[in-house]
């Protein structure tokens, strides 16, 4: 397989795929929306067992082969995941959702005032307790390969355990 982030099909290829690759993934709604030739956006939500949910939200630049900005939040769902109209990834994905546990978030807002977080500016994760201020470093996260093998990964270690 070519290098996800070489091009948007070789993206489209690499994220339309990840349900045959990785058994876990019960169901995706990931779509590939394309800003012109070198540019584009992947959105949409993978399901796995225990009602746990990954909304991703990357913006992708091929020109640079990277990952522009990206947001992946990993919740519980309150509701049936398998449910024919389970929430839309715009309204689901949303901060405010009421519906869902947030268990943990990635995200590349920099955060330069934050010492610890410096080893890998901008990446981080946000964790409980006050999920929202505790922020931890991220070095397993990148703008220059796929982050989405090493979340399905970390999901499917979350869901192994008892």
């Amino acid at each position: 397989m070519p290098d996800p982030l070489s091009s948007p099909e070789a993206y489209q290829t690499f994220a339309y795929s990840l349900p045959n690759r990785y058994p876990s993934i019960q169901k995706s709604t990931l779509v590939y929306i394309t800003s012109g030739s070198r540019f584009g956006r992947l959105e949409g939500i993978l399901f796995f067992r225990n009602s746990i949910v990954l909304c991703v939200m990357e913006l992708l630049n091929f020109e640079l082969q990277s990952i522009a900005g990206y947001g992946y939040e990993i919740s519980h769902s309150h509701l049936d995941t398998n449910q024919a109209d389970f929430p839309s990834t715009n309204k689901f994905c949303k901060a405010s959702y009421p519906l869902k546990d947030k268990l943990y978030w990635y995200d590349s807002f920099p955060h330069p005032h934050i010492p610890a977080l410096a080893i890998t500016h901008p990446h981080h994760k946000h964790i409980s307790p006050d999920i929202k201020h505790n922020r931890i470093p991220a070095p397993s996260i990148s703008f220059t390969r796929p982050n989405l093998p090493f979340l399905i990964a970390e999901i499917e270690a979350l869901n192994s355990t008892p």
